[in-house]
């Protein structure tokens, strides 16, 4: 069947007449006749419907079809119902082969009427969303996106109706199953309940099953999966940690640099320095255990799965410590640096008595200098002791450049995002670029020449360390931005000018609570998201957008029932049919081009209390990303003069 299937929509001259949004009233009802062939994609609600003289019992995601002339009938529900419904005309080659129009009377896959509960409904839902965007555009070029969109729209429902009809799957038959989904559906926004729910079962039974198969759990596989997507785009490209974000469903490159480094101990720069064997990824579904994978011989190269080396099978273990690029390229600039201040140094001492007057002052005040050495302190680090300048003049610094700015210090050198932090971008003049976080320059700093560099990544401290006193502060060891503040005054030296800030600060911050504390209930739950398509996010309280000012500095609440993950995850992906738990009274949104107008018509948003009342702050991310000390006083007080205008509407 469905090669005849696959057969005449192949052949087949296929053309989207309308793709439109419909909602139906509680208990409302609606009769249709259908003008053309018509797909229908149910996603909120329930009905019951029927096409011609078959019922369906519809709740939720739920797919229909209807041949040209059929006549639709819809009784919504308690819930009302929501649903895509997109029109297309098919018609085959006029004086084609015979064998095609024996097939079409056969069976008929335009004419035909079904519907069926799909397994993977998020998939089918944001592809119809995608189409129906692309179609009210009314511009060709979007509409040729749409129909290109369509097949594949159209092969996704053949190959999970024939699913659908077998719903009993054994337990082994439901684990190949899912890991088939997280493979050719990884960069969707799949949940262990998503999962569960394609497979009819529970998540904790689907865990249970997956975990005694696989040895991991359903969510820990889609993420390693993830990770060695992005391995292979980054030995096999040149994309950025962004475009491969965006590519294996993670917001942006700065979430994929931290779970990389979460679960692989490698930065994806180090990685792809360090690594040149390709990838194996075992085919689960073949019955092979994960820890079995390494003994199979019949494979040149296997990816193990610690991350750090690879098994080439007729050489034995090769271990991937070769020097890097930018590790000689770092040596050869210190080797020539030493060179020429040595060359330096014997010119002027061979020099000096041949020819009288001619550099002996100088050579005399340096002299003097290095006899009187400049005043250095020992400071404790994460990486043992090290000696730094009393009064460093030449700081290069990456992840605490917003501390260094509340203390009037101005660097030299900072990674690129810094330089466009619009909370201090006045301060920056003049201050260089040495890249982005994940491939900094090492030339470019060793050209600055720092007497000090303040890194919070610990990775980089042997490259750093080479060039000057490194002070590294990993991520999270400060647990508010007093303590951050103040530590770096008395490393720097600067304790009357922290205390003087944090003085202005702990005023500053204090009256905008009060303001916010007058304006919402003490109940009032806000949440902290990010707006995307696909896979919006929800924040807990230090991984910025905004979640630093809203927990942290206002004290506010998130949802109650999110409370623990989002504090434990900081950052959690949200399937659309899961957006109502995450949002409470208010939400605080990151998003780019969006409008609280345009979160109107988005589906799932506009049925929230919070949008549908605009209790909506909408920010871009070049401010909401940053969460140094400085943004979050000024994100604090911006969204407390929000709050304060807000509450007098009501």
């Amino acid at each position: 069947m469905w090669n005849e299937y696959y057969t005449l929509w192949n052949y087949a001259a296929v053309n989207i007449a309308d793709i439109r949004y419909m909602e139906c009233g509680a208990y409302e009802e609606m009769k249709y006749k259908f003008p053309s062939h018509t797909f229908i994609l149910t996603f909120q609600g329930d009905a019951g419907v029927t096409i011609d003289n078959e019922t369906y019992e519809v709740s939720r995601f739920y797919v229909l079809h209807g041949g040209k002339g059929s006549k639709l009938v819809i009784q919504a529900g308690e819930a009302g119902l929501r649903l895509y419904y997109l029109m297309y005309k098919a018609e085959l080659p006029r004086g084609g082969k015979n064998y095609l129009e024996k097939l079409m009377e056969r069976s008929n896959p335009f004419q035909m009427n079904f519907g069926f509960s799909p397994d993977r409904p998020t998939m089918l839902y944001e592809h119809l969303k995608q189409m129906h965007f692309l179609w009210d555009s009314q511009k060709p070029i979007q509409h040729f996106q749409a129909k290109s969109l369509f097949y594949f729209f159209v092969q996704q429902i053949a190959s999970q109706i024939s699913l659908a009809s077998n719903p009993d799957l054994s337990a082994k038959a439901q684990v190949d199953k899912i890991i088939k989904i997280i493979e050719s559906s990884y960069a969707q926004p799949l949940t262990l309940h998503t999962l569960a729910e394609m497979i009819n079962t529970s998540p904790r039974s689907l865990s249970r099953k997956f975990k005694q198969s696989v040895g991991s759990s359903p969510i820990d596989y889609l993420i390693q999966f993830r990770l060695f997507k992005a391995k292979e785009m980054l030995l096999q490209t040149d994309a950025t940690l962004d475009e491969i974000a965006a590519g294996i469903g993670y917001p942006d490159g700065y979430y994929l640099g931290r779970m990389f480094k979460k679960h692989t101990g490698l930065s994806p720069l180090q990685f792809k320095e360090k690594t040149s064997a390709p990838l194996h990824w075992p085919d689960l579904t073949l019955g092979v255990a994960r820890s079995d994978i390494s003994r199979d011989r019949s494979r040149k190269y296997v990816y193990s799965n610690d991350d750090n080396h690879y098994h080439y099978k007729h050489g034995g273990l090769i271990h991937m410590n070769r020097q890097t690029r930018t590790g000689m390229m770092l040596s050869i600039l210190l080797s020539l640096t030493l060179l020429l201040s040595a060359c330096s140094a014997g010119v002027s001492s061979s020099t000096g008595g041949d020819k009288p007057g001619s550099n002996n002052s100088t050579n005399n005040v340096t002299a003097e200098n290095q006899n009187q050495p400049s005043k250095v302190r020992t400071i404790s680090t994460v990486k043992g002791s090290i000696t730094i300048p009393d009064e460093p003049k030449r700081i290069v610094v990456d992840l605490y450049l917003g501390s260094l700015i509340a203390l009037g210090i101005k660097p030299v050198g900072t990674p690129e995002l810094n330089l466009k932090n619009p909370y201090f971008i006045d301060s920056l003049e003049g201050v260089q670029n040495i890249g982005e976080y994940e491939t900094i320059s090492l030339e470019k700093v060793l050209e600055l020449e720092p007497d000090l560099i303040v890194t919070g990544n610990p990775d980089l401290y042997d490259s750093f360390s080479k060039i000057a006193p490194t002070l590294v502060i990993p991520y999270g060891e400060f647990k508010d931005t007093h303590e951050e503040v103040a530590y770096f005054g008395e490393v720097l030296n600067r304790e009357k000018e922290s205390k003087a800030w944090l003085a202005d600060y702990d005023a500053r911050i204090a009256d905008a609570k009060k303001r916010v504390g007058e304006a919402l209930d003490a109940s009032a739950e806000v949440s902290v998201m990010q707006f995307d398509e696909k896979a919006p996010m929800a924040f807990g309280d230090n991984f910025g957008r905004g979640g630093q000012a809203v927990y942290s500095a206002l004290g506010l609440n998130p949802p109650a029932d999110k409370k623990e993950i989002l504090m434990k995850d900081q950052l959690v992906e949200v399937s659309s049919e899961a957006i109502p738990e995450f949002v409470g009274d208010y939400i605080i949104l990151t998003a780019d081009n969006l409008t609280l107008e345009d979160l109107k018509t988005k589906a799932v948003w506009s049925s929230l209390d919070a949008v549908k009342n605009d209790r909506v702050f909408i920010w871009s991310k070049d401010r909401s990303w940053y969460f140094d000390p400085i943004a979050t006083l000024d994100q604090t007080e911006e969204l407390a003069a929000w709050f304060t205008k807000i509450s007098r509407k009501k």
